[in-house]
């Protein structure tokens, strides 16, 4: 059979091993040339002819020489220019056997055999000629050649066995092509359904994300609208009704039996307002709910070091000021997605985040040794942390929600890397004061 180019059996030979059907050519060709020495010796061997020795000689030499070139050499099938050597062999002893006694031109099938399964295309074609015509001079053995007549016959017989012969070799060689290329379709089909399986796990791991962002922040939108109603209305509600009972205490004499109810009231009133406070405090993002934002910093990064077992600098500097929740809450998702795409994606050794409290603004930066990515060509937020990889993978979404959290403040992301020398994503976000509301 055929071979590719990088010198492989193509799968016709053997579906397993690449190589000729192991009964075809181990078999076969040994059952004819046993065939026909017993055929001889019992036909020749009452005569007492010489000749029968030579032709068991021949014999021996044909089964020896397919012994030895490639039975018991297997790992010689593999090898083309030891493969013509064998096959050329065995046509010149079979030649010469059928030279002697046509009789021996029903061992062709074995050569016919190893040419259609070692060869190579198109010395395959040539091979099969090659036996074509020693089996034509067999068949036609008997046809007298000293006449024009005997002659054309002669030479009508072998180029049958040829043409034959040869188109039989043509157009095997075109089903063989045909069935490699339903195989390596059958093989695309398969890769092809097993990037779409991946695509398809990747969508829905991207689709969970997707949900559980916007419930984050549906749950973030309620928190803070709730902070907001209950500042805008109880606790400034709370806030007039004391202001106003001092103001009446202030411009009035109020008479004695009052004092007691008025000061009940006062109490009520402060106790409500703390608890109105208390309550808009409560509803920070967790776990900004009961630390600054540099401690919560601190905590997600103590907890992501022991996680993955890769400490991370935590720095602040400035002077820390009061800002809204939305602009804390912003930056502490920043610095969780950040460090959730070092740890998918960067292989970093070091790992640092750094809080700036600036004039007018406040500044968060993640940053890594890792192995980086390129981002010439590549749109701003696409990419995540640490990995070049395409906008839909890594951490491309998780980057799209974090840009997006800080420039709905007014804020700016900014993405520095190169390949080998670590990634850095720096947020900033203007300050505003802590009760202001955008």
């Amino acid at each position: 059979m055929e071979r590719d180019v990088s010198g492989q059996m193509p799968e016709s030979c053997d579906a397993e091993q690449g190589r000729p059907p192991f009964l075809l050519v181990t078999v076969v060709p040994y059952t004819l040339l046993a065939a026909l020495v017993i055929f001889k010796v019992v036909v020749e061997w009452s005569a007492g002819d010489d000749s029968l020795l030579i032709d068991l000689g021949l014999c021996g030499l044909a089964a020896g020489w397919m012994l030895g070139m490639f039975t018991l050499r297997p790992a010689w099938w593999e090898r083309p220019l030891i493969m013509g050597v064998f096959f050329t062999g065995l046509v010149v002893i079979t030649a010469i056997l059928v030279a002697r006694d046509p009789v021996f031109g029903l061992f062709t099938p074995a050569p016919y055999i190893y040419a259609f399964t070692i060869l190579r295309w198109p010395w395959r074609l040539l091979g099969v000629a090659v036996v074509a015509v020693v089996a034509g001079v067999a068949q036609a053995s008997d046809v007298p050649k000293t006449t024009a007549l005997g002659l054309t016959i002669f030479v009508i017989i072998v180029v049958v066995n040829i043409v034959m012969m040869c188109v039989t070799a043509w157009f095997l060689q075109i089903a063989e092509q045909e069935r490699e290329q339903r195989l390596q379709a059958l093989a695309e089909l398969s890769r092809t359904n097993r990037l779409l399986e991946a695509t398809l796990a990747e969508n829905a791991g991207l689709h969970t994300q997707l949900l559980a962002q916007a419930r984050e922040a549906g749950v973030l939108d309620e928190r803070q609208r709730m902070a907001r109603e209950i500042h805008d209305t109880l606790a400034q509600g709370l806030t007039g009704i004391i202001t106003q009972l001092q103001a009446a205490e202030q411009m009035h004499d109020v008479p004695e039996r009052w004092h007691r109810p008025f000061e009940a009231v006062k109490t009520l009133a402060r106790e409500s307002l703390a608890e109105a406070r208390r309550s808009v405090d409560a509803l920070r993002p967790e776990p900004l709910e009961t630390a600054r934002l540099s401690d919560a910093l601190t905590d997600v990064a103590d907890r992501w070091s022991r996680l993955h077992g890769l400490a991370v600098q935590v720095t602040t500097t400035g002077t820390v000021r009061p800002m809204t929740p939305e602009t804390e809450f912003a930056l502490l998702r920043t610095a969780q997605e950040a460090l959730a795409n070092v740890a998918k994606h960067a292989r970093a050794t070091r790992v640092g985040v750094t809080l700036s409290y600036l004039e007018h603004e406040v500044a968060l930066d993640v940053r890594d040794d890792g192995r980086g990515f390129e981002p010439a060509g590549l749109e701003a937020g696409t990419v995540g942390n640490g990995a070049s990889q395409p906008p839909h993978r890594g951490g491309g979404f998780g980057l799209t929600i974090m840009r997006q959290r800080v420039e709905g403040l007014s804020g700016s992301l900014r993405i520095e890397s190169e390949p080998g020398a670590g990634t850095g994503i720096s947020a900033c976000i203007p300050i505003l004061p802590a009760g202001s509301h955008t």
